[in-house]
């Protein structure tokens, strides 16, 4: 690390748990975000801010006047621009140093996601779309790239961190299986959302990113952590794998 950084970073450094060692891997790092809305939002901008070293930002969409009451990395005057543009600029903004590449496109092409998962080093999940989750979990785990999964709708959340470096980790399908008829998808132009649950959620995702990054703490593997922010009341909730699980239930399980 040059002064500069060392300057920036001076509170990370004060931390035993990350100190120089573990600033310099976030300084190395590679990290996917898929979604740039209100998910995405506070998680670019703190893996900016904390100084990952590389940050791809995938998001087809454009942003919307409606987007602004959540989704914090967009401005007034980004509204009809890509999404992915108003929020590189911001995490520019916040710091210069930031290598942001942007994808403006749905991560649904196989070949083009297999290739971003390879290089990622971890990927944060902040889509609101079902058959995208899906993909990506099963893209993660046939490639060994962690997934911090985090959803948000109306006043509640919920975050979980899939670890195929974990033999006991569950896959997002343990949970959500791809085939199960009762999942529905639900929007926020449709259901409403909480405007700070967004930031909540992101929040706590870019947490799980940049201790799965810098080696720091105990992430949320095995563990579902949901939040009702009507009554600020957090739950956490132990999650095992399915051995029947299509996606990852092959693996054998740890004598």
């Amino acid at each position: 690390m040059n002064d500069g950084q060392l300057l920036r970073y001076a509170r990370h450094l004060l931390l035993d748990e990350i100190g120089i060692e573990g600033q310099e891997r976030l300084l190395a790092a590679r990290a996917l975000v898929v979604g740039a809305g209100g998910l995405g939002s506070p998680v670019a901008l703190y893996l900016a801010a904390a100084g990952v070293g590389e940050i791809v930002l995938a998001d087809h969409d454009t942003v919307d006047l409606t987007n602004l009451q959540r989704q914090i990395a967009h401005t007034q005057a980004s509204v009809g621009t890509p999404k992915v543009t108003s929020a590189q600029s911001a995490m520019l903004a916040l710091n210069p140093e930031a290598r942001v590449r942007t994808l403006p496109v749905r991560l649904q092409d196989d070949a083009l996601l297999r290739e971003e998962v390879t290089a990622a080093d971890v990927v944060i999940d902040c889509t609101d779309n079902f058959a995208i989750r899906v993909l990506l979990n099963r893209v993660c785990f046939a490639l060994g790239t962690p997934l911090v999964s985090g959803a948000a709708i109306r006043f509640e959340g919920q975050v979980s961190v899939f670890d195929p470096a974990e033999p006991a980790s569950p896959c997002y399908a343990c949970l959500f299986p791809e085939s199960a008829d009762d999942v529905q998808e639900v929007s926020c132009a449709t259901m409403g959302v909480f405007s700070p649950l967004v930031g909540i959620v992101g929040s706590t995702q870019a947490a799980e990113a940049l201790k799965l990054l810098s080696g720091a703490g105990q992430t949320l593997t095995g563990r579902l952590l949901r939040v009702d922010a009507l009554r600020m009341e957090w739950r956490a909730v132990n999650v095992m794998r399915d051995p029947a699980c299509p996606v990852c239930g092959h693996r054998a399980m740890p004598g």
